[in-house]
């Protein structure tokens, strides 16, 4: 006999509908053939198929099984389809009586046939949801990120037997109803604030400026002056997430396997990599390519911390995705995309003892050694950051005032009311703020006063601005209109945006 099961699996971050056909023969020798491109994780999947089984109490068919898995031509990876392959094979041997074509099943068995969670479940539903296939069969632990998708009805399976005994209608399972988690997301709490940091208003202005309009910062500064201080502070005024922003992040971080118990990811991500990290590690790649730093900072933030000590090579791996928001990476196989659509913060000394410049301590570092830890950071590299922030350090009666700084809270709420007029900005488009805009789109919705005009094409002439610096001064002016809640870019907006690239200097 015949049967055909749908499953799933995930290429990149997409759910790839998966046929599995399994034919229980009735004559020839026993055997138990895989076919369809399967690595070696699904190769040995009759193994724990055949004993989930018979732990089960039901009885492999004593005769030869092959399973197909359709399309051929695309890679199988992963422990999946043990649970379709189980109920292919039962369902052709008879054991499952009702007709199986409305739902699909996806999950790992263990050898006593219990049921465990996979990753990349919430893919595989979003795909069962746009194939119209109304039900969807996982393990319990995918039950929370599975339950983020509406439309479809989502079983939890704790084991094989009692998925028999709810298809054979003899104890059926409770669907789960659809989750309204933006309900569910609580207020965060942060452990570093911004009136807990003594001076430093150019840095948290700009840092405001950033958060408002998704722009790409360093901090350049001796140490000890709170560049790092400044940016662990930085998720505390960000805005939080839209729904479909949560929806991206979490759908990454379930291929990753890194939700664990958490249903979704509600907070903005804030990576910091250590710059011992290779460039795989940052970019993502491997034979099975999965996501790379890069992309777990999608529609977050992306800290690297003493980014001259990354390697050259690693950081030049930065140039595409912050141009475009996404990562391509090639494989004898395929390519793959990934998101990554992340707000880069960094932060660096300006030479390597980090005294050049300093006040009172003086820099031991020779010139040509100054000149080699600058160039490690190419100058496209640095065209790409929109805001260039040096930070002294502060003076001695500022570090022992009492005097209060001004609350995160309250530039978060600056900072929100400008993403709510770059969300109606931005509502036919598939961009959420004014660091994400094109050229084209910046002419369309930019509008600058002749004044702002004139300081535009003094600064163009004085400063030799390239193409991209030019508009990314005026994404800068932008935000700092909004932050001002005007309609046009004046000119002391551009002549704000001017001040923090001071690279072009």
């Amino acid at each position: 006999m015949l049967a055909k099961i749908f499953s799933g699996t995930v290429i990149g971050l997409d759910g790839i509908l998966i046929e599995v056909e399994v034919d229980v023969a009735s004559k020839g020798f026993p055997g138990f053939t895989i076919v369809g491109l399967p690595d070696k994780a699904v190769g040995e999947a009759k193994e724990r198929v055949r004993a989930a089984i018979n732990n089960a109490s039901f009885k492999i068919p004593d005769t030869r099984i092959t399973v197909n898995l359709a399309p051929a031509d695309i890679p199988k990876v992963g422990s999946a389809f043990d649970l379709p392959m189980a109920v292919g094979i039962l369902s052709a041997g008879g054991i499952i009586k009702k007709e199986i074509h409305d739902s699909l099943f996806v999950g790992e068995l263990s050898l006593k046939g219990d049921v465990r969670r996979v990753p990349g479940a919430i893919s595989i539903a979003l795909l069962a949801k746009s194939k119209k296939i109304k039900k969807i069969f996982v393990s319990r632990e995918n039950i929370s990120e599975v339950i983020l998708v509406d439309g479809i009805e989502v079983y939890p399976v704790d084991n094989l037997i009692n998925l028999i005994l709810h298809l054979n209608e003899v104890k059926l399972i409770s669907p789960f109803p659809p989750q309204d988690f933006i309900s569910l997301i609580k207020e965060e709490k942060y452990d570093y604030l911004f009136e807990d940091i003594k001076g430093q208003e150019t840095a948290k202005r700009a840092l405001e400026i950033a958060a408002a309009g998704f722009h790409n910062i360093i901090l350049k500064g001796p140490p000890g002056t709170g560049k790092t201080l400044l940016s662990r502070a930085f998720p505390s005024i960000l805005p939080s997430m839209e729904k479909e922003e949560i929806l991206e992040v979490t759908k990454i971080y379930s291929v990753a396997g890194l939700l664990h118990n958490q249903s979704f990811i509600a907070s903005r991500p804030f990576r910091c990599p250590h710059h011992t990290t290779s460039r795989i590690g940052l970019v993502g790649g491997g034979s099975n390519p999965s996501p790379g730093e890069i992309s777990l900072a999608h529609r977050g933030v992306l800290f690297l911390d003493e980014i001259p000590e990354f390697p050259r090579t690693t950081l030049e791996s930065l140039r595409q995705p912050l141009e475009d928001g996404f990562i391509t990476i090639s494989r004898a196989s395929g390519t793959l995309i990934f998101p990554s659509r992340f707000l880069l913060l960094a932060a660096s000394n300006p030479c390597p003892c980090g005294y050049l410049g300093h006040e009172t301590k003086p820099c031991h570092c020779l010139p040509g050694t100054i000149l080699k830890y600058q160039k490690r950071l190419s100058g496209p590299l640095l065209d790409r950051i929109d805001l260039h922030i040096d930070v002294p350090s502060v003076p001695e009666e500022k570090l022992t005032s009492n005097i209060l700084s001004e609350s995160s809270q309250k530039v978060r709420s600056r900072v929100v009311k400008a993403r709510e007029i770059q969300k109606k900005r931005f509502k036919d488009l598939k961009i959420f703020t004014n660091g994400e805009m094109s050229s084209a789109q910046i002419k369309k919705f930019c509008q600058l006063t002749p004044e702002a005009v004139n300081l535009l094409k003094q600064a163009i002439a004085k400063l030799s601005l390239s193409a991209r610096s030019y508009f990314k001064t005026i994404k800068i002016s932008q935000t700092i209109a909004d932050l001002n809640g005007a309609t046009k870019i004046e000119a002391s907006y551009v002549s704000e945006a001017l001040q923090f690239r001071s690279h072009d200097e």
